[in-house]
Formats: C-alpha cells, structure tokens, sequence
C-alpha cells in the first residue's frame, strides 16, 4: 500500500465522487421495476426504482473487463489509504450537506449531524437512503476485484482462501440485490433518518473494513488448509441459510399473512407479529445469520493475521446493541403485543444462551 500524498487523495477524492455520480446516474436513468415502500405513520408509501442488480451486474463485468484490458485493478489495493481518506471525506461532506439541508425542518445540531436531521432525503426522485446501499455495496466488490487481481499480479497465483473469499463475498452481495425489495421494509429505510451514522457506515464502513481479511490476503498470499476451507464454506452456507431464510420468511409474511411458512400456515400475534419458522424461535436471528457469514470469509484470513477478526468483532457488538435498541424500539411501537411475542419467542439472537 502506497503513503497518502495530497495528489494520492484529490485524485482519489475525484475518483470516489465519479463512481458516486455514475451509479447515481444509473439508479436514475436505467429501467427497473417500481415499487411502494412500507405505509408510514402518515399513511404515505414511497416508490423505489430497482435497479440495483442491474448496476452490480454492469460494475462487475466493467471491473472484470478493465483488468482484462490491462488496466491493473491491483492498482486499488496500492491506493488503498488514499481511496479511504476519499471516502471520509465524501462521507462527512454528504451528512454536513444532509443537516444544512434539513435545517428548515430541525436546528441544526451534532445530534442532528450524527442521526440525521431528515428520514427521507430525496435527490432527483432517487431515495438516497436506499441508493447509498449501491456505491457501498457495489464499492465493495470492485475492492474485492481488486484484491483478488493484486494477489494475481504479485504472486502469478490466487491461493484457495482468496478464492473462497471472493466467492464468498460476491454470492453475498449478489444475492443483496436480487433481494433488495426486502430492504424497503427493514427499520433503517422505514424509521431511520439520514445522517453520518448510516452514510459513514455505508460509504466507508462497508466498502473498506468488510474488504479486511481480503486486503490481508492480498498482501501476505497467505492461504488455509483445505479442512479449515471446507469448514468455513459450511459455516457460511449455514449462516446464509439463516440470515436470509429469516429475512425472506417476515417479507413473504408482510407481503401476505396467510403465507405457509415450514409447511405450515404462519401464526401470528394478533395478526401483527410473525411467530412462526425462525421468528417463532429467535427475534433476531438473521443477525445471528449475518455474523456467521462474516466469522466465515474472515476465518480464511485469521491465520495471516488477527487484525482480520476486527471486523467480526466490531459487527457482534454492533449487533448486539442493534438487537436491544430493536428491542426497546418494537415494545415502544407494540405494547403489550410485544411482551406476549417474547415469551413466545425467547431468545434474541443465540438460543439458550442471548
């Protein structure tokens, strides 16, 4: 990795904002299926236009081509320091223009700068809330790209585990798009405002700590036994299976509450809460799911080094005080409905034990 100089970062300030803007463009201009979000308090439902599979499908064949042509995508891994100070800057600039904007509405504040002063933050009829998700996510693979073509240059070679990872990580993200309706209905696009908290973690956050253990690899070209490979693939498979198993169960529920769930018609709390498959077990057990994905594309990179386990360890506590602020939140919202769902479902994210 190459030492920040002033040109490093304007050149790769100038690059971030260009990929911003280009996907923007994207979301704006490229045909996708419109669909309402969820009913708000006041009754109103926004209209999304999704396209993201479409701009992750284009951005990686563009990647892919770009190396093919000979332009050296390893060259990201170099910038690395460079591109994250970008993104900082992007970032704080995007919540300082997102709280100045919204000062009609609320005093401008440090609270205000870190929440977020507005929930709905719309550009050119683009939520931005939903779009960020796009630079973030689809940021994301094209470091992953990168990594993966570092280790190909420097090394004449790509080791098992930087293949299992990449593998990893595209499937995931993959599969974020095919499934990003489901996002119009999670709490951050429904009740959370826009401000440093979500931008930061979508614009830097996400495309540069998720990427650590493959950055890792990268450089030290290390690689993991096939046992230890064959284990990971197994504790992603079944994190995945519980991450989204769980997310697809409450949006096919939203969509229609007399949808069978594990062969079985769903029950349901006073028809409000799901309380059947893995929400009849857990309250928040895609979480548990989520943290298992991540444990599993970093356990391929644990052996290089320890500085690969910083990023599951910083998303269990984060879960974890997600899980109890969603806890506190949904008994404010339900009531008594919410007492009676967790004596149903007592455990919030690891049976017999949280």
């Amino acid at each position: 990795m190459i030492a920040p100089s002033l040109s490093a970062v304007t050149l790769a300030t100038c690059g971030t904002t260009l990929f911003v803007a280009a996907l923007f463009a994207g979301s704006l201009l490229m045909p996708g299926r419109v669909e309402l979000g969820a009913n708000r308090s006041d009754g109103s439902r926004i209209a999304y236009r999704l396209n993201g599979l479409s701009l992750f499908v284009l951005t990686t064949l563009a990647a892919l081509c770009t190396e093919l042509a000979g332009w050296q995508l390893g060259r990201l891994f170099e910038l690395f320091w460079s591109l994250l100070i970008a993104a900082n800057i992007f970032a704080f600039t995007l919540s300082a223009v997102l709280v100045w904007t919204g000062s009609a509405t609320t005093k401008p504040s440090l609270r205000g700068f870190f929440y977020g002063a507005l929930r709905d933050p719309a550009l050119l009829g683009v939520d931005l809330k939903l779009f960020s998700y796009r630079p973030s996510l689809i940021g994301l693979i094209v470091v992953a790209i990168g990594c993966v073509t570092y280790q190909f240059e420097t090394l004449g070679d790509v080791t098992l585990a930087m293949a299992l990872w990449f593998v990893m990580v595209a499937v995931y993200l993959f599969n974020y798009f095919q499934f990003e309706h489901g996002m119009l209905h999670t709490w951050d696009i429904v009740e959370e405002r826009f401000g440093w908290m979500l931008i930061w973690g979508d614009y830097v956050l996400v495309p540069f700590f998720y990427s650590l253990p493959g950055l890792l690899l990268a450089q030290s070209g290390a690689d993991v036994p096939a046992a230890l490979a064959i284990l990971c693939g197994a504790v992603y498979v079944f994190g995945f299976w519980l991450f989204r198993g769980a997310n697809q169960q409450k949006h096919a529920f939203r969509r229609d509450p007399s949808v069978r769930i594990w062969g079985r018609r769903a029950r349901t709390i006073e028809n409000r809460l799901l309380v059947s498959g893995f929400w009849g077990i857990g309250r928040k057990l895609n979480y548990t799911g989520e943290l298992c994905i991540y444990i599993a594309w970093t356990a391929l990179a644990g052996w290089s080094s320890p500085a690969a386990w910083l990023l599951p360890l910083w998303l269990a506590s984060l879960l974890v005080h997600r899980a109890a602020r969603d806890d506190r939140r949904c008994r404010a919202k339900y009531g008594a409905v919410w007492d009676e769902y967790c004596r149903a479902a007592r455990f919030r994210m690891v049976p017999f034990l949280y």
